[in-house]
């Protein structure tokens, strides 16, 4: 199987930014994209940014201009660089990866725990 480990999240000021880290380990034959959502209380998980294996980028217009998705393909690694933060970026970040396992043919999503990020005014 495919694991999903996060790091970064945290508490900011307006205007401050954030850095966000996915890292995914196991049987990976292929990953065919990894992104980012956002969860806010009471409401879906929506989609932040995305990357694909192209590198074709994909962001929400809300964060279009302040977000930048990147990913290191050597690691396994997507990032999310998240700069002039508001308050309605408040959420629960979750990272997800869809990807191929060894000794599989489908590609399949993987979920990641999901970070807390937090910015005040």
């Amino acid at each position: 199987q495919v694991q999903l480990v996060q790091s970064g999240g945290g508490l900011v000021q307006a205007g401050g930014s954030l850095r966000l880290s996915c890292a995914a380990s196991g049987t990976i034959f292929s990953i065919n994209s990894m992104g980012w959502y956002r969860q806010d209380p009471g409401k879906q998980r929506e989609l932040v940014a995305t990357i694909a294996s192209s590198g074709t980028t994909i962001y929400s217009d809300s964060v279009k201009g302040r977000f930048t998705i990147s990913r290191d393909s050597a690691k396994n690694t997507v990032y999310l660089q998240m700069n002039s933060l508001k308050p309605e970026d408040t959420g629960v970040y979750y990272c997800k990866v869809a990807a191929k396992a060894e000794f599989t043919w489908r590609t399949l999503d993987y979920w990641g725990q999901g970070t807390q990020v937090t910015v005040s005014s």
